[in-house]
């Protein structure tokens, strides 16, 4: 069982950095009736290939970059991959880095499928031209995998800001190509997009954003494509070091604090994803995976140590950055959550 007390102190520290107000997440979902945060029944399964990246976005919550060195093993995946041929699992949700640039992504992807598991792959849309790369958008179509983009807005301007120059160019033409081959047009083929804020502040609406998204990127490149996801930035790694430089970070945690949505709570990724570093070590959620906060807060274990009966109804550990995740409409790896 989760330690209610150890819980508080450890959400008490992680806030501790700089800040100089005083939250305390576990308390507030406390207030709210949540006396006993677990998991539900755990189906999805959400694998961090590495950290290597060919990008290096101000807003990665990964660290992730092209020196990165931290990257999956064959030997770990052929471990995650003979363990999930034992459970039950849905899905297979497969991020990075830049995933696709583990050099055993694809058997990996290959053994997830042979696991009748869905699989969806988050691409960060630049990957699909680099070299080694070139026929990647049309290996993902032969394998019917749901690719998830990054795409921080539709414009020029907005996505240079968060991403380097000429990403926009290459971001539009990933888009272009992925549209060819069927992404986002055939029902069989679905292309999702993400959106991260640019500055302090909470994403808009998710519908109404999809709108201006679909009307813009197809007028302007003649791009389809089926969902957007509207994500929270969390105030850990590159966006706190920003929301530090800035001067900008108490507030934005006094925001977080100030929209939090009880409605958010039960629909929060923590409650039904496993996430998996690319040790094989597990966490609540890939932000505690980042931060090292292991799953539950107790000792650290690696999938293949669990059964089934570890995956679900157990202590899911919570720090005062999961206030992003409940602020507003709530925000996770599928988006919105009310």
């Amino acid at each position: 069982m989760l330690d209610t007390e150890f819980a508080v102190e450890v959400a008490d520290v992680e806030l501790s950095g700089g800040s100089s107000i005083n939250l305390n997440f576990f308390a507030t979902l406390q207030s709210y009736g949540f006396k006993d945060f677990k998991t539900s029944h755990i189906q999805d399964l959400q694998v961090n290939l590495g950290k290597l990246c060919n990008q290096a976005c101000n807003h990665c919550h990964v660290d992730a970059g092209p020196k990165r060195t931290e990257i999956m093993a064959w030997e770990t995946m052929e471990k995650i991959l003979a363990w999930s041929a034992k459970h039950n699992l849905i899905t297979a949700d497969i991020t990075g880095g830049a995933p696709e640039l583990n050099p055993n992504f694809r058997s990996f992807v290959d053994g997830l499928i042979d696991c009748n598991m869905n699989v969806m792959s988050r691409c960060n849309l630049t990957v699909l031209f680099e070299r080694g790369q070139e026929d990647l958008a049309e290996w993902y179509a032969s394998r019917h995998v749901k690719i998830i983009c990054s795409l921080p807005c539709y414009t020029k301007d907005n996505v240079e800001l968060q991403r380097g120059k000429g990403i926009f160019e290459k971001s539009i033409r990933g888009l272009q190509l992925l549209n060819e081959l069927g992404y986002g047009v055939n029902e069989d083929l679905p292309l999702d997009l993400v959106y991260n804020p640019a500055g302090a502040f909470l994403p808009p609406a998710q519908a109404e954003l999809e709108l201006q998204y679909k009307e813009r990127l197809y007028d302007d490149f003649g791009i389809q494509f089926n969902q957007l996801y509207t994500i929270t930035n969390l105030p850990i790694s590159r966006f706190k070091h920003y929301l530090k430089r800035t001067g900008e970070y108490d507030n934005y945690l006094n925001l977080l604090y100030d929209n939090f949505n009880s409605e958010t709570v039960n629909g929060l990724m923590c409650r039904h994803t496993l996430s998996v570093d690319w040790l094989g070590r597990v966490y609540d959620c890939d932000f505690n995976q980042m931060l090292g906060i292991s799953a539950g807060f107790g000792p650290q274990k690696h999938v293949w140590d669990l059964t089934s009966e570890d995956l679900s109804y157990q202590p899911i550990a919570v720090g005062n950055h999961c206030y992003g995740c409940t602020a507003g409409s709530g925000s996770s790896c599928g988006g919105a959550l009310v």
